[in-house]
């Protein structure tokens, strides 16, 4: 029944969509094609492969790439294709709640047949056998019947479990980062596009640096991420580890960013070794950010918590909290556990694994021992050599297109500022004190997107961060109190805050304005990151507490 409903929507818009349009009825959209300066009228088509198609008013179809067009005309695109995809799913794929009925029934008629013969052979052996064996014959069939029940229920019940969430379920943890990301999803993937670059601070705080810095990259079109809609628990789960999935990302951020194991290309553990900024993530060989730890500060408050990411096996990711706002309850060695309606869940947690112990769900990893099928990044300098211990401060964008990267190496303050052209273009400035300004270009591969700010850097930036040097914590190593000094005392009136976060990104500590004296007596023993705060700039050193 529902089928033939479905077909008789079908039916319906068909014929309505076959009939000419009249234009002198439509409001016909005024489309700006910003990177051509012109503008078309025309309704929206769709949206397919990073073009939007538009039917103008002469019933033409003419198409543009998405990102040549003005920001509010892609809203309105992405948001007219979210409708269309929601429409589609829920028209010709079933619910979960009809797929559960489905497995029930199928497994119900080979219970039941299974039933018949049983009691079959159970006659048959009643009818010939000889009645004193009969007594022993008893036992074995009723161990026949248990052992048949239990393997059914066990098949159902793997079967639940199996079952993943709607897809607008899905859809609604990475709703709030929209549109910096973009979702779609058809009967088999729940798709995402993002260009990498999440809205938090980048690469401060890392202390050991393999010369790598964030680009945006084109995880749109055909090479977006692909979250699977129907997991299929694994016989035997894969464990991450230095063997396995050693390229290449496990799961997805809901704010776009893919996140690797925590492992690095040389087997360290990239979180303990230094080489994560506050958020738990960096620049990799492909200038791409990722994670390798769970993202945390991700995780949403209130009665119903939503996933900070999804596992490449079709399971999501939860923080401290389960679904419910409830604690973290117990996890297995996977690092989760099944819910209270019967589908799996990872949790994050600040220690190893920190995410995904075992992959619960099939996955299956390709000759190079990458997570197939995943978006790729696109390089564009060689693998670099990793510097000397050093302290990444900060990365800003300073305009259209361009960053810049602030490090303390050897008591020195230097700096990379990189930029890129639309047709694909990049250059590389190198600052340093102790030598002449250097300069690197190459052409890569073309950008799809454009990263824009209103926070030009003013030129009080630099001696600010010049002064960085200056800027001391006393006693370093410390039991638990400590004093700031800035060797500017003029600048002094200008910290904003002052902020102390652990290695996880969370802020253990924080006041307005300069204070010279702190307390940690209640902070554990350990690393953290100590941040002062201007109105262009944030200065960071590192502090330990014994």
């Amino acid at each position: 029944m529902k089928k033939l409903c479905a077909v008789f929507v079908f039916l319906m818009a068909g014929s309505l969509f076959a009939h000419t349009l009249d234009y002198s009825k439509v409001i016909l959209r005024h489309w700006s094609i910003a990177k051509e300066n012109k503008y078309v009228d025309g309704t929206f088509y769709m949206y397919k492969g990073g073009d939007v198609y538009i039917e103008n008013a002469n019933g033409q179809i003419v198409h543009y790439p998405l990102i040549s067009l003005s920001k509010e005309d892609q809203d309105y695109a992405l948001n007219r294709h979210q409708k269309i995809a929601d429409i589609n799913y829920q028209l010709t794929h079933p619910v979960i709640a009809d797929n559960v009925s489905a497995q029930s029934a199928v497994l119900n008629v080979r219970l039941l047949i299974s039933i018949f013969i049983i009691l079959g052979l159970a006659l048959l052996i009643y009818k010939t056998a000889p009645r004193q064996q009969l007594k022993y014959l008893y036992p074995v069939l009723l161990a026949g019947i248990v052992t048949l029940l239990s393997a059914f229920s066990a098949d159902l019940t793997k079967s639940l479990r199996a079952l993943s969430t709607s897809p607008t379920y899905i859809d609604s943890a990475f709703t709030p980062y929209k549109p910096n990301v973009i979702t779609s999803w058809d009967s088999t993937y729940f798709y995402v596009g993002s260009y990498g670059i999440p809205a938090h601070e980048m690469m401060a705080g890392i202390t050991a640096w393999n010369q790598q810095v964030p680009l945006p990259q084109c995880y749109i079109g055909n090479n977006v991420w692909s979250i699977p809609l129907n997991p299929v628990i694994a016989d035997t789960p894969i464990a991450v580890n230095q063997s396995n999935f050693t390229r290449g990302a496990i799961a997805l951020a809901v704010n776009g960013v893919p996140i690797f194991d925590e492992y690095t290309n040389t087997g360290a553990d990239a979180y303990l070794t230094g080489q994560l900024d506050s958020f738990g993530g960096h620049a990799g060989r492909g200038d791409d950010y990722h994670y390798h730890i769970a993202p945390l500060f991700l995780q949403n408050s209130g009665a119903d918590i939503l996933p900070i990411a999804f596992a490449f096996d079709g399971f999501a990711v939860f923080g401290s909290l389960e679904p419910d706002g409830s604690a973290m309850r117990s996890l297995d060695t996977n690092h989760g556990h099944y819910w209270t309606n019967g589908v799996y869940h990872y949790h994050g947690t600040k220690v190893a694994p920190y995410m995904i112990g075992n992959f619960v769900g099939k996955v299956t990893q390709d000759t190079t021992h990458q997570l197939i099928p995943q978006a790729h990044a696109n390089p564009v300098r060689p693998g670099l050599t990793p510097l000397p211990p050093l302290l990444i401060t900060s990365v800003y964008c300073n305009d259209t297109n361009s960053y810049t990267l602030v490090y303390v190496l050897n008591g020195a303050t230097d700096s990379i500022v990189y930029s890129w052209t639309p047709q694909g273009h990049y250059t590389y400035h190198f600052f340093k004190q102790d030598s002449a300004e250097t300069t690197q270009t190459y052409n890569g591969f073309v950008p799809c997107y454009n990263i824009t700010c209103n926070s030009s850097v003013p030129s009080s930036i630099n001696e600010i961060i010049k002064s960085a040097n200056s800027f001391s914590i006393y006693p370093n190593p410390t039991n638990a109190e400590f004093y700031l000094a800035l060797g500017d005392n003029s600048k002094l009136s200008q910290i904003q805050n002052v902020r102390v976060y652990s290695l996880t990104g969370d802020v253990v500590y924080q006041s307005k304005g300069y204070t010279g004296k702190i307390n940690l007596n209640s902070v554990a023993a350990g690393t953290y990151l100590v941040k002062l705060g201007f109105a262009d700039a944030q200065l960071c050193q590192k502090l330990v507490i014994k």
